[in-house]
């Protein structure tokens, strides 16, 4: 069997049965949509604006947050950076370096522009850290004790970390 398809201008007879079936019925497909949603399909139809508050007329100021105190410390991530953050917001003060390497052979690079960092440290920093350029970190033990050398030479409080 062979169905031709031939295109002709406009609808077919179907199709306006169709749609004067549904206009013809609208008003009992409307309240029967409402029905089985629970009123939902109306507000979907006819969305209600947001009610906006009134003004109550009372201007309520707040004081700007005043700053804290930042409190520095030194923190080696998992990733192997050495930073000095904001013990209060866990904000990155300064960039100081970076643990390189793997295992065993895992070394201390301070962050200059000769180990390939775009921002390197300032010189006040770089004179104080110089000589652990090249520091070796094999494990978890001596990342703690370099958090502390650096933090003794910088006068910041140590954070004490648990090794596990």
């Amino acid at each position: 069997m062979a169905y031709i398809i031939s295109k002709r201008d406009g609808p077919h007879r179907e199709e306006v049965a169709a749609k004067d079936f549904l206009q013809k019925n609208r008003t009992t497909i409307n309240s029967l949509a409402n029905h089985l949603t629970l009123g939902r399909w109306q507000e979907l139809r006819n969305p209600k604006p947001p009610s906006q508050p009134e003004p109550s007329g009372k201007l309520w100021s707040t004081s700007p947050a005043r700053p804290k105190e930042l409190e520095p410390y030194v923190r080696i991530s998992f990733n192997g950076r050495v930073v000095i953050a904001d013990l209060a917001s866990g904000r990155q003060l300064h960039f100081v370096g970076e643990l390189r390497g793997s295992g065993r052979s895992r070394h201390f690079a301070l962050a200059t522009r000769e180990n390939g960092i775009f921002d390197p440290l300032d010189d006040e920093l770089y004179k104080v850290l110089i000589d652990l350029e090249g520091v070796s970190v094999p494990d978890e033990a001596s990342e703690a004790q370099l958090e502390q050398v650096i933090s003794n030479r910088l006068g910041l409080d140590a954070i004490a970390r648990s090794i596990e």
